[in-house]
């Protein structure tokens, strides 16, 4: 880590032997040409794209950084959290064949991470509606289950309470009906 005036010069990575340079100056920034550098990309051609995109030629800058020489220069820098869409738009057939692997792979993570910003509500939402529809559909039998069973206790509590009712006189009177059996028709006798 240096310090220039009111620039804090930090290294953020090491990509092919390449110090990748972070500047703080109230902001951190990246200097563009080391990560060129390191990609053996050309770091004009670069700058020149910068420029064009509607984006990150509005936050392009110059800081002042100390090389890794030890001598300072003003380079091109985006704001940190801007190098890695730009690092997105790196081709990797245009950088040396030892870092093609690294960016390839880099971008594959863009794209995961892409994928998830944005489906991750959407994945959630699904995931919570299907756990909320498991458990309604339990909660529902649980209370149909309820019902039913507070129908049967509802039921034997009247049962209970007409045993408890039966009088003596219920009981005798049950027992001293008449039970005539009328088989077969007419039994008259001439």
């Amino acid at each position: 880590m240096s310090q220039t005036g009111n620039h804090v010069t930090s290294t953020v990575a090491t990509v092919n032997k390449v110090d990748i340079l972070l500047i703080e100056n109230g902001e951190k920034r990246i200097a563009i040409k080391p990560i060129c550098e390191a990609l053996g990309i050309d770091s004009k051609a670069q700058r020149e794209k910068i420029e064009k995109d509607p984006i990150l030629s509005s936050v392009r800058g110059l800081s002042t950084s100390t090389g890794s020489d030890g001598k300072q220069y003003e380079m091109v820098t985006i704001p940190f959290m801007f190098v890695f869409g730009w690092l997105f738009t790196i081709d990797p057939r245009n950088v040396k064949p030892e870092a093609a692997d690294a960016v390839i792979k880099y971008k594959l993570e863009c794209y995961k991470a892409l994928y998830d910003h944005f489906t991750m509500h959407a994945n959630f939402v699904e995931t919570r509606q299907k756990m909320i529809d498991e458990r309604l559909a339990i909660y529902d039998q649980i209370q149909a289950d309820f019902a039913s069973a507070k129908e049967k206790l509802m039921d034997a509590k009247q049962e209970l309470k007409k045993a408890r009712e039966f009088s003596f006189d219920d009981f005798k009177r049950d027992q001293l009906q008449l039970q005539l059996n009328f088989e077969g028709g007419n039994n008259h006798e001439n």
